[in-house]
């Protein structure tokens, strides 16, 4: 009877300890080491709690690993634009950059040595990791309410992609370049009397004017070496946006509206009104697909000037004369086309992904969330925040300060079309197809078929 009260009461001690072990040897509110969405039930923490223990020193000596595709002058700016979260947090942020970033990520990921966090500055990249099941889901650990209130609602859709079991937010917008901008000499424009439009209508009554006035409107190139033809994608990127729904653009993006869509047509067509007049254009259209986009804007800033506007994204100043300064340009959005669709803005930008999940690289995607991890960049030019608390005084000059309002208070945001498409059509048939369109080499209906040969591939 000892013997069998003994054995019962070992039984009973045994059964005590597993069920002590079970309930608190794992700590549900601390995040795993794994990559992916494994954690779909994890329910996000309160907004700023990673964050304010990063800030308040818990994560200090800690490393977080990122990757991406900055180098030379940009991964000195991204460093610098780190630099004081890390002194602050003691957290290291180890950044490495590669021009072979697309090729190398996939292979790094695939071997299992995914850095914890990488930039994709083309989201249709990230798409695929993220179907996998391979980067984590942002909504694990911040909030609605939080993004919500860091990012308008066009930037959270932008990040939303399929996962494995649903839509998940695949990262989160670091920074962003506007791409709906018409630059233009402002003090040629000004003392020629000619007036911003605001409709496509009056533009195309000032593209007129001038060249009644005897000068073409419009200097445009679409030469770029092995990526030649992409500024003329953006252009029907940008008339897609103002002649058709938010939700068709994102069809065709996805492959599921065709380019020989009467709408995509549509989109084409307009462009071509400016740019095969040879009346409006410097140059004429023969010239277009053999200058090299960086060179045409120049000849706005020749003395009188060559041509009066140049449509393209924020990173043209770059390329502007040697001696042009802030004094010396200005630029308007490229005008809405049909009314109800509002004053759409194309972007191009970074989306930061995460691969690894600890808290110290939750904190550090917190941070990125936020105007201070873009402070430096913005100071130094040519960078536009995608979340909403930067100071407009941060921004260099009125130019700048003016973009980063013009993509507050804009209808729609979307990202560039060809950055988002498959390679095979984004920088393959899209590109080529616009290159042999614009040359003449084929006609439009032929042009739009082949391109959309791309998606079978």
């Amino acid at each position: 009877m000892k013997r069998n009260h003994a054995l019962i009461a070992l039984i009973v001690i045994m059964m005590f300890t597993m069920l002590v072990t079970s309930c608190g040897g794992q700590n549900n509110n601390q995040p795993n080491n794994q990559g992916g969405q494994g954690n779909e039930g994890t329910t996000p923490t309160t907004a700023g709690t990673f964050l304010d223990k990063a800030n308040n020193g818990e994560y200090k000596g800690k490393k977080v690993t990122m990757f991406g595709p900055f180098t030379d002058a940009d991964e000195v700016k991204f460093n610098e634009s780190v630099k004081a979260f890390e002194e602050k947090t003691g957290i290291d942020i180890a950044y490495e950059g590669s021009k072979e970033f697309e090729a190398t990520i996939a292979v790094r990921v695939g071997g299992g040595n995914a850095p914890d966090i990488a930039d994709f500055p083309q989201p249709g990249l990230l798409k695929g990791f993220v179907k996998d099941g391979k980067a984590v889901d942002v909504k694990t650990f911040l909030t609605d309410d939080y993004l919500k209130k860091q990012y308008n609602d066009s930037w959270l859709k932008m990040a939303t992609m399929p996962g494995k079991t649903g839509d998940v937010m695949g990262g989160i917008w670091a920074r962003s370049s506007v791409k709906s901008l018409v630059w233009y000499n402002k003090k040629a424009f000004t003392e020629a009397g000619y007036e911003v439009p605001n409709t496509w209508d009056e533009l195309l009554k000032l593209t007129e004017q001038i060249a009644k006035d005897g000068d073409p409107a419009w200097s445009i190139g679409i030469e770029s070496g092995a990526a030649t033809g992409w500024p003329a994608t953006d252009w029907v990127e940008d008339i897609m946006l103002r002649t058709t729904t938010p939700e068709n653009y994102d069809k065709w993006v996805a492959g599921e509206l065709p380019f020989t869509d009467p709408i995509v047509k549509n989109a084409v067509e307009k462009m071509s009104e400016i740019w095969f007049n040879n009346e409006y254009v410097y140059g004429g259209r023969k010239s277009i697909a053999t200058t090299p986009f960086g060179d045409s804007v120049k000849p706005l800033f020749d003395n009188p000037p060559k041509a009066w506007l140049h449509r393209m994204g924020g990173f043209i100043t770059s390329f502007f004369p040697e001696g042009v300064t802030a004094d010396d340009y200005d630029w308007f959005p490229l005008p809405p086309i049909e009314a109800k669709y509002g004053q759409p803005a194309l972007i191009s930008g970074d989306i930061y992904a995460m691969f690894n999940d600890r808290p110290e690289v939750r904190a550090v995607m917190q941070y990125f969330t936020t105007g201070d991890s873009l402070k430096t960049w913005i100071q130094s030019g040519g960078v536009t925040a995608p979340m909403n608390d930067v100071d407009l005084s941060t921004y260099p000059n009125d130019q700048e300060r003016r973009m980063a309002e013009f993509l507050k208070t804009a209808t729609t945001i979307r990202f560039d079309g060809s950055d988002t498409m498959p390679g095979s059509v984004g920088s393959g048939t899209f590109w080529k197809g616009m290159t042999d369109y614009v040359s003449g080499t084929v006609q439009l209906d032929k042009a739009l078929s082949e391109i959309q040969t791309g998606w079978k591939k």
